[in-house]
């Protein structure tokens, strides 16, 4: 049976809109579900940076609204430190924000490698409550060898020593960089020196082997050298002056 060249190109036509309309379909349905458990794993890492939850245990949605009504989720002030009544930090695009002169911090050139260009003149933090894991949990981010790793430090509720660290979004080399996730490698962070009396960020990552002040020094991770230092960096520009460090002063103050 031959087709005139009208009835391919309508054919073709009508079956490229029928399969574009299919796969926008399934976009649009699977838009919520697929935001909701993303949020699901975002609140799942602010537990296990905490302690809440342990390395490799899971909890169902249930599990973990039930844990955040002991968590304050909270909108911080950059510059005093202060935190903010009556914000709502879902509403918050940090971002929209950080690209936004007006509503922003240009990051200082000591921290260019962080590819942090600005810091939102407003913050978030987690501030758990839950008996025996209290701390305040920080979002950090910054880059890496080849990409932006974002992931939560948890610190004591006076900001001085570190709780646990994860890392839920990154895009390094597995066994190498990657090693950001290991738990072995996390398991070295709790009990270092976060932030001295002064406000000086104490918490680094140096180079593998070279750890000479264990109290803040955290081991490098072998092969990753490029990595660990996107680590060290990001950490002096989250928990510095330049992003929580009054939020920090304000609670060592407390």
């Amino acid at each position: 049976m031959e087709f005139s060249n009208r009835y391919i190109i309508g054919f073709s036509i009508a079956l490229c809109l029928a399969c574009a309309l299919v796969v926008s379909s399934l976009a649009v349905g699977l838009k919520e579900p697929q935001e909701a458990n993303a949020a699901l794993f975002k609140a799942q890492n602010v537990l296990r940076a905490a302690g809440v939850l342990e390395e490799g245990q899971s909890a169902n949605r249930e599990e973990v609204d039930k844990l955040f009504e002991k968590i304050d989720y909270v909108v911080i002030d950059r510059e005093s430190g202060q935190v903010l009544e009556g914000e709502e930090p879902e509403s918050l695009d940090l971002k929209k924000m950080a690209r936004d002169e007006s509503q922003s911090h240009e990051t200082p050139k000591e921290f260019k490698n962080t590819l942090v260009r600005r810091v939102p003149n407003k913050l978030l933090a987690y501030e758990v409550h839950v008996e025996g894991h209290e701390a305040l949990v920080l979002p950090i981010h910054g880059y890496g060898l080849w990409s932006n790793l974002y992931g939560y430090i948890a610190l004591t509720p006076d900001g001085r020593e570190v709780k646990g660290i994860t890392y839920y979004e990154h895009g390094e080399t597995a066994g190498l960089g990657g090693e950001v996730e290991n738990p072995s490698w996390k398991a070295q962070f709790p009990g270092k020196t976060a932030v001295g009396p002064d406000g000086d960020v104490k918490i680094t990552v140096v180079k593998a082997g070279t750890v000479k002040e264990p109290e803040y020094q955290v081991d490098g991770i072998s092969g990753a050298t490029i990595t660990s230092l996107g680590v060290a960096n990001m950490l002096q520009l989250w928990l510095g002056e330049h992003a929580y460090g009054p939020y920090l002063e304000n609670k060592r103050a407390n």
